[in-house]
């Protein structure tokens, strides 16, 4: 049996990488820097499993094409065990059509992601990160911020991270309301429509899962709808919001202060406007995150190369 993991060895534990290896071929990207896609598909040449991520495919906004060109290189492939808990960066429906187990990495990155949703509410409520990049540029001046406390967080996608978000705002003396297409209770979150929580909420956090379904969900409708000012955190994925859209938000006021994650922050709309918080993607990126998804990601490659697929998206 061969394993493409299209991450580097050094990111597995030792004892990882010893049980990964009495599978059988084990094979590894040297780092995890985009690799050109003759290199992918060499890599991956044979492979009965492999593991993907999205780095050496170019990351998120390119993954989706070579990652496709190499599956389908792949003619005995037997599963595909993705290191994200994302999965919109997978053609499911092509997966499905081949009898493909996909599988992911749920709720890895729970709290770092959830610390990292509410770190970023605080920066946009105190305009930290603004205020930092003017006082570097020499253009110091007072920022008028708002407290949190008492205001109402509506949070789009009550899922695993959503939740916890929730708990963390409450914590800090927040009212939480929340939307999810799947009805479900939480302590202390009000559950609404989603033109409930756009209209009502003083801000708003989004946690929807990262599939086609969702793209533009955010759009000048939804926008239109908000509190003038409105504050809104975005941790999912860019294309979850109409960026056009939230550009002329932002230069109104209609939408007080908008922070995101992408790999490309400068082909946007939104690059250049100071109340945009564009950041590289790394909201996960903790040393206990890592370890959770290192860990699960194994056993999800050795229950796929047992043929009991584990943690299946399909």
């Amino acid at each position: 049996m061969k394993i493409a993991i299209f991450l580097a060895q050094s990111c597995f534990a030792s004892e990882q990488q010893k049980k990964l290896a009495d599978l059988g071929q084990v094979v590894y990207v040297k780092d995890n820097k985009e690799i050109p896609l003759k290199e992918l598909l060499s890599l991956a040449g044979g492979a009965d499993i492999i593991a993907p991520d999205p780095d050496p495919f170019g990351g998120f906004e390119k993954v989706k094409e070579p990652l496709m060109k190499v599956i389908e290189s792949l003619p005995d492939l037997k599963g595909i065990c993705l290191s994200t808990t994302s999965f919109g960066w997978i053609d499911l429906d092509y997966c499905k059509k081949r009898n493909l187990p996909v599988s992911n990495v749920p709720g890895y990155s729970r709290e770092a992601v959830a610390e990292h949703a509410l770190v970023l509410l605080l920066c946009l409520a105190k305009k930290i990160i603004v205020l930092d990049r003017k006082t570097r540029e020499n253009r110091y001046e007072k920022e008028l911020g708002i407290e949190l406390k008492g205001k109402t967080l509506g949070i789009i996608g009550l899922g695993n991270i959503g939740s916890r978000v929730a708990e963390l705002a409450q914590g800090i003396g927040m009212k939480v309301i929340a939307y999810d297409r799947s009805p479900k209770q939480k302590d202390g979150v009000e559950i609404k429509t989603m033109e409930e929580v756009l209209r009502e909420s003083d801000t708003i956090s989004l946690h929807v899962t990262h599939e086609e379904g969702n793209r533009g969900m955010i759009s000048k409708d939804q926008i239109a709808k908000m509190k003038p000012g409105v504050l809104i955190v975005n941790l999912v994925d860019r294309d979850i919001v109409d960026e056009n859209s939230m550009a002329e938000a932002l230069k109104s006021g209609k939408v007080g202060a908008y922070a995101w994650e992408g790999s490309d922050l400068e082909s946007t709309p939104l690059a250049g406007l100071e109340n945009s918080v564009g950041i590289k993607e790394f909201a996960y990126y903790t040393k206990e995150s890592l370890a959770n998804l290192f860990q699960i990601l194994t056993d999800n490659i050795i229950a796929s190369a047992n043929n009991n697929p584990q943690n299946r998206v399909i």
